[in-house]
């Protein structure tokens, strides 16, 4: 049991999504940055996609009522055990009656924290995850609030899942300059060749009217042909839309499934968890890369992965 002392900025409860059921307007919704939640689960010996916490940029006072281990991935936001340091990316043990608090932001937007056994909340379609603006999953559809117990599950053997840590290669580093990866289209036809070319070398930044469903970013306007209204189409994670105003939104995790503008790219998906990392001000560009780079790079974060799982259930 996990008692919530104070909630922080936005704490929500978050797994790896709600797939299959985009075709009736359900959000995905999920982490921000999968591939955190998916290493820092493989470090207390859960599932990949088991429920955890996503922090964001200003964390909460959680006070643990029972033994448990945990691992604290993603951004650094300062967090403190009972008032002393405790390591990034490395699976550590907590007493009963230990506090965790944050400091503030160091590196990077998003810590998540996950506990062996996971944080059970119930299934809402196959999935734990939050998703606010639809008020479901997590805690009542909603951010956690002072007061709230969290259950988590039942881990025997907790002595053995402490220590475990990835290699440094597989800790991302975060800045204040991202170059993402983007494929073009699927309507980069309705913009101008001079909004091509501004899209692929003008630098944006990241605005604070960003949030889990989009980013969005300024800078130089991209031009279109004809106008930036379409007949509704599918969305997919990192889908780059350009409204009538010219500026660039990158969709996240709660997009919706579809939308009337145009695309005029989609940022792959390894890219995403470091652009779910990057707060206001920071600067982006773009990078035109082809389909088969952005599945050889998927590949290899996909195996980097599972070797991670298969040595750590090994030992």
């Amino acid at each position: 049991m996990i008692t919530v002392i104070k909630p922080g900025l936005l704490t929500t409860v978050q797994d790896l999504g709600r797939t299959g059921y985009q075709q009736y307007g359900m959000v995905v919704a999920g982490a921000m940055d999968s591939y955190s939640l998916q290493v820092g689960n493989l470090l207390v010996g859960n599932r990949r996609g088991e429920a955890g916490l996503e922090i964001t940029w200003l964390g909460p006072v959680l006070r643990f009522e029972e033994d448990a281990v945990i691992a604290l991935t993603g951004a650094d936001l300062g967090p403190l055990l009972d008032g002393k340091s405790v390591p990034l990316w490395k699976s550590i043990p907590v007493s009963k009656g230990q506090e965790l608090r944050f400091q503030g932001p160091v590196a990077g937007m998003r810590t998540y924290l996950c506990v062996a056994g996971g944080i059970r909340v119930p299934d809402v379609m196959g999935s734990r995850s939050t998703y606010l603006k639809g008020r479901i999953g997590g805690v009542h559809g909603r951010a956690l609030q002072s007061g709230d117990v969290l259950e988590t599950g039942r881990s025997p053997q907790l002595a053995d899942r402490v220590g475990r840590q990835p290699a440094p290669s597989m800790r991302p580093r975060y800045g204040k300059d991202l170059r993402l990866r983007v494929i073009p289209g699927p309507q980069a036809e309705a913009f101008t060749e001079e909004g091509i070319h501004t899209f692929y070398h003008a630098s944006y930044e990241v605005t604070s009217r960003s949030d889990r469903m989009g980013y969005r970013l300024d800078g130089p306007a991209v031009g279109h042909r004809a106008g930036a209204d379409i007949i509704s189409d599918a969305i997919a994670p990192g889908s780059v839309q350009i409204p009538a105003e010219g500026r660039p939104i990158i969709l996240m995790a709660d997009r919706q499934t579809t939308g009337g503008y145009t695309k005029i790219a989609t940022v792959i998906s390894v890219d995403l968890p470091r652009l779910a990392q990057a707060g206001p001000g920071t600067r982006i560009t773009f990078q035109e890369v082809g389909v088969d780079e952005a599945q050889d790079l998927a590949e290899e974060q996909e195996n980097l992965l599972m070797i991670l799982e298969i040595g750590i259930r090994s030992k």
